[in-house]
């Protein structure tokens, strides 16, 4: 019998090709933030290149075998409970989010991004309803969504948006953007 975590998270075991594609950005040895990391499959990457990173989420079971991790910073948080961001005033050389929206902390995550370093972002845009989960508005980007919440604070080195079958079909944005160095 397969349990909640599995189930919630099949499919989603190796990173994501957008989150590989440019991870490079990351300034060396800097700090990466694994938004939401679910299994840390991001995080994981980062870590393993020597990368000191925090895996955040409301569920940490499935990252929990790295708590004594050098390095590795896991943090249990329900980031939709109405409190403030709880990493505000923290930078980090990469801010990596996918399969995740909560709009309210969009412009967080922006400013989380420390000069020189990368936002790489993916998740289900309008349209994924003919696809199955994520259905509900709360959920999906609006078309050029991501574009907004960098418009004018972080520079836009890729955007998509668009249907992709890997890891399962669905229509999906992603942005890569980076913050100049001064």
């Amino acid at each position: 019998m397969t349990d909640h975590l599995t189930q919630r998270h099949a499919g989603f075991t190796a990173p994501s090709p957008w989150v590989e594609r440019w991870s490079a950005l990351a300034p060396e040895g800097s700090a990466i933030l694994d938004l939401a990391c679910g299994n840390g499959r991001h995080g994981r990457l980062f870590h393993g290149r020597g990368h000191p990173t925090v895996f955040l989420d409301k569920d940490i079971s499935a990252v929990a075998d790295l708590a004594q991790s050098p390095g590795a910073e896991v943090v249990q948080e329900d980031l939709e409970d109405g409190r403030p961001f709880p990493l505000a005033g923290r930078r980090f050389g990469a801010v990596v989010v996918t399969c995740y929206l909560h709009r309210p902390i969009l412009s967080d995550l922006v400013d989380a991004v420390a000069p020189g370093g990368v936002l790489i972002y993916e998740t289900f845009a309008r349209g994924n309803e003919a696809y199955g989960h994520p259905a509900r508005d709360a959920y999906l980007l609006e078309e050029g969504e991501l574009l907004r919440a960098v418009d004018g604070r972080l520079t836009v080195r890729a955007y998509e948006h668009g249907y992709d079958d890997v890891p399962k079909p669905g229509i999906r944005q992603r942005i890569c953007a980076v913050r100049p160095e001064s």
